[in-house]
C-alpha cells in the first residue's frame, strides 16, 4: 500500500491572493478564477485530512536581506527587486482559504524545486511516504520541478490538475502533456487516498 503525502506548492499570498503582487488582475488572478484553482485545492486538502494523509505546505521565501538569492537567477532577482517572497511577511503566508491546521507540515524553499536544500526528503522518509500528491503554482515551475525531482527519487507522482495553474495557460497544458509519461493526473473531485 502506498503512503501518500500531499504537497501544497507555493500557494502563498504573493502569488495567489487577489491583493498580492502576482495574484491580482495582472498576474494569476484571472487564471485562478477561471480554473477555480483555490476551490479545487481546498477540496484536495480536505480529502487528504479526512484520510489522515499528511499535508505539507511548501513555500518559497527568503530572508529580509535576500541572502539566499543567487545573482545568476533572473527569476529570484526579479522577486528581490519587487520585494516579494520575504519570510515573516503576509506575502509568504499560505492563502487564507487553504490555511494550514495544527499537525500540517511546513517546508521553506529558496529555489524552484521543493527538494533543493530543504528538509523535504527527510520528512518524506520519516513518514514512510511512497506517493506524492502535488498541487499549486506554478504548474510549469514548482509543480513540474516537484514532479520530476520526486519521480527521480522513486516516488509515485500524482498531480491534481485542476488545483494547479500557470501563466500563460498554455504552459499548464504543455506540462500536463509532458508529465503524463511519469505521473497520474487527476481532478480534485476524483482524488482518492488509500
Amino acid at each position: 500500500m502506498a503512503h501518500s503525502m500531499l504537497l501544497v506548492l507555493d500557494m502563498i499570498n504573493d502569488l495567489v491572493h487577489a491583493d498580492g503582487p502576482n495574484g491580482g488582475p495582472k498576474g494569476y488572478g484571472p487564471e485562478l478564477a477561471r480554473r477555480e484553482t483555490l476551490r479545487h485545492a481546498a477540496t484536495a486538502i480536505a480529502k487528504a485530512r479526512a484520510a489522515h494523509v499528511p499535508v505539507t505546505y511548501v513555500r518559497v521565501g527568503f530572508s529580509p536581506d535576500y541572502r539566499e538569492v543567487s545573482p545568476t537567477s533572473p527569476l529570484f532577482q526579479g522577486a528581490k527587486k519587487a520585494g516579494m517572497f520575504k519570510l515573516g511577511t503576509w506575502g509568504t503566508e499560505v492563502h487564507p482559504s487553504l490555511a494550514p491546521q495544527p499537525g500540517d507540515l511546513d517546508v521553506v524553499k529558496h529555489r524552484v524545486s521543493p527538494f533543493y536544500a530543504t528538509p523535504l526528503e527527510a520528512i518524506l522518509r520519516a513518514h514512510g511516504t511512497t506517493r506524492l500528491v502535488l498541487l499549486g503554482v506554478s504548474t510549469s515551475g514548482a509543480v513540474l520541478s516537484a514532479a520530476k525531482d520526486g519521480h527521480d527519487r522513486d516516488y509515485e507522482i500524482v498531480i491534481v490538475e485542476d488545483a494547479c495553474a500557470a501563466l500563460p495557460p498554455a504552459q499548464h497544458d504543455a506540462v500536463m502533456e509532458q508529465v503524463k509519461r511519469f505521473a497520474t493526473i487527476v481532478k480534485a473531485d476524483d482524488l482518492v487516498f488509500d
